[in-house]
C-alpha cells in the first residue's frame, strides 16, 4: 500500500522535477519498439491534412523521444467504438501486427478514453499510448528549467487526474518521465487521486508565483521602454534557428518537433539603434492538448502581452498552410485574435524551396505583407529587421511637447517611458518630439497636459 509521502520525499521529488524528467526509454538498453497508428474517422474528420501527412507528423512524434518506430498505419474507423474505438477486425489485425513486430508500444495519434486505453492494451499485450500522452512525455524529457518542468507537470497531473488506470506512478520510482513507458504498474486509485490533488495545489500555486514574477519583469520592460517581440509558429517551423539569427544567441535548435519547450528572453538589435525583447516560445501543433495550453499559461502570457508577434511559417512544407490555420487557432484560444494584433508573418525555411516555387513565394510574400527567409543562412534577414523596427513605430504615436526646464521630474519620466527623436533646449522651456509607446500613451498625455499642443498630430510616420 503506497501512504503519503513525507515532507522530505516531497522535496527530493520536487528536485527531480525541477532538474527535468527523462523518459523511461532512455534507462533502457534498447529503444522501446513502437506501432504508431492514425485512426481516421470518417464521419467525424474534420481535419485539413491529408491523412498521409498526420501519420508522418505522429512518426515525428514518436521520433521526438528516440522511439524505435517498426510499424506505422492509417486506420479507417466507420464507427468509433466506445470500447475500443476501433472495431473487432481493426483490433485483431493491430494485435497480429504488435506480436509479429514485437512492438511494447501502440501509439494511437487519437485521444483515448481510459476504458479505451485500458481494453486496448489487454488486447494488444502492449503500452498504448494516445497523442495527449505521447506529447506530454516528450514535453517531459524536454523541459529544463524549474518553470517548464513545473508546467509540464500541471499539464501531467491534469491529465492523470482524469485516468482510471495508471495514476501516477511516477511518484513511486526514482527515474524519470511520466509513467506512460514504463513504472510499476497500477496503485491504488483513491491514493493517487488524492496525492494528485494536493501536488496539483502545490504545482498551481507554484506557478501563480512564476506568473507574478514575470509580471514583474514586463512591467520592468515597459518602465524601460523595451517593446516585446514573440516568435510563434508551428512545432519545428524553425523559430528557434531564427532567434539565434536574430538575438545572436545559441537555444537548440534541431530538425525534431518540440526541439525547443522552455521559454527564452533575449535582446534584440534594430537597425536604427533601438532595442527590443525578443521571446522564443513552445511550438505550437494540431490537436494541442487543452491541458499543455493551460498548464502554459503563464508562459503563453509574454505572446498574448507582446507588442509585435512574428508568425514563423516553414514556407517549404506542403501542409503550411493547414499549419498555419492550427497556430491561429491555438493564438485565439489563448486570447490573441490576428485581426486585432499586430501580427508579422514570416515565411522561413526559403533556402529549401525549388527555384520556380521560390519565384512564386517571393511575390505571395510581397502581396501578403509577409517577409521571406532564411534562418539557416541569413537571406532575408534584414529586411526582417526592418519590417519589425517598422511595425513597433506603428504602435507609437508621435507627439511635440513644450515643457518647462526646470520641470526636471517631468523630463526624467518622459526619457524613461517616452522614445526621445529631438530636443531643443530654449530659455525656460525644452521643446521635445516624442515617439510614446501605445502601452504610455494614455498617461503621457494626462502628464503632459497643455504641454502638447491641440494642432500635434495623432501619429506620424516612423522618424529613424
Amino acid at each position: 500500500m503506497q501512504g503519503e509521502p513525507t515532507d522530505a520525499e516531497a522535496g527530493d521529488k520536487a528536485e527531480r522535477s525541477a532538474a527535468g524528467p527523462r523518459s523511461s526509454y532512455e534507462v533502457a538498453d534498447a529503444p522501446t519498439r513502437a506501432i504508431v497508428l492514425l485512426p481516421v474517422i470518417r464521419q467525424a474528420e474534420e481535419d485539413k491534412r491529408e491523412p498521409e501527412g498526420r501519420l508522418a507528423e505522429a512518426v515525428g512524434l514518436a521520433d521526438a523521444i528516440a522511439l524505435d518506430v517498426v510499424e506505422a498505419r492509417v486506420v479507417p474507423v466507420r464507427n468509433p467504438r466506445p470500447a475500443t474505438l476501433f472495431g473487432t477486425g481493426a483490433v485483431d489485425d493491430i494485435t497480429a501486427a504488435a506480436k509479429a513486430a514485437e512492438a511494447e508500444l501502440v501509439i494511437i495519434d487519437h485521444p483515448l478514453t481510459p476504458v479505451q486505453q485500458r481494453n486496448l492494451e489487454k488486447a494488444f499485450g502492449a503500452k498504448v499510448l494516445d497523442r495527449t500522452a505521447l506529447i506530454l512525455e516528450i514535453f517531459g524529457e524536454r523541459a529544463q528549467t524549474a518553470e517548464g518542468a513545473l508546467q509540464v507537470e500541471h499539464a501531467h497531473l491534469t491529465y492523470q487526474r482524469s485516468r482510471l488506470v495508471r495514476s501516477w506512478t511516477h511518484l513511486e520510482r526514482q527515474r524519470g518521465g511520466f509513467g506512460f513507458l514504463g513504472g510499476p504498474g497500477e496503485t491504488q486509485i483513491e491514493a493517487d487521486r488524492r496525492q494528485i490533488a494536493e501536488r496539483i495545489a502545490r504545482v498551481e500555486k507554484a506557478l501563480d508565483d512564476v506568473k507574478r514574477t514575470r509580471s514583474l519583469a514586463r512591467e520592468q520592460r515597459r518602465r524601460n521602454n523595451q517593446p516585446v517581440v514573440a516568435l510563434v509558429g508551428y512545432t519545428n517551423a524553425g523559430k528557434s534557428t531564427l532567434f539565434n539569427r536574430l538575438a545572436g544567441d545559441h537555444v537548440e535548435s534541431r530538425d525534431l518537433l518540440f526541439a525547443t519547450l522552455d521559454p527564452t528572453l533575449r535582446k534584440l538589435d534594430l537597425p536604427h539603434g533601438r532595442t527590443a525583447i525578443l521571446s522564443d516560445t513552445v511550438g505550437f501543433i494540431s490537436h494541442l492538448p487543452t491541458s499543455l495550453v493551460a498548464a502554459f499559461r503563464a508562459t503563453l502570457e509574454e505572446v498574448t502581452l507582446a507588442d509585435l508577434i512574428i508568425h514563423v511559417r516553414d514556407i517549404s512544407h506542403e501542409e503550411t498552410d493547414a499549419q498555419a490555420f492550427d497556430v491561429l487557432s491555438t493564438l485565439s484560444e489563448i486570447g490573441v485574435e490576428p485581426g486585432q494584433r499586430e501580427v508579422l508573418e514570416v515565411w522561413n525555411k526559403a533556402d529549401r524551396l525549388p527555384d520556380a516555387v521560390r519565384v512564386q513565394r517571393e511575390a505571395a510574400a510581397k502581396g501578403q505583407g509577409a517577409v521571406l527567409v532564411s534562418a539557416v543562412t541569413g537571406e532575408g534577414v534584414p529586411a526582417l529587421l526592418t519590417a519589425i523596427e517598422d511595425a513597433l513605430a506603428r504602435r507609437a504615436t508621435v507627439r511635440e511637447a513644450v515643457i518647462a526646464a526646470s520641470d526636471g521630474a517631468l523630463l526624467a519620466w518622459l526619457y524613461r517611458n517616452t522614445e526621445v527623436l529631438a530636443r531643443a533646449d530654449e530659455d525656460e522651456t525644452v521643446r521635445l518630439t516624442l515617439r510614446i509607446p501605445e502601452a504610455r500613451l494614455a498617461d503621457a498625455l494626462a502628464k503632459l497636459g497643455e504641454a502638447v499642443p491641440e494642432a500635434a498630430p495623432v501619429s506620424t510616420p516612423y522618424v529613424p
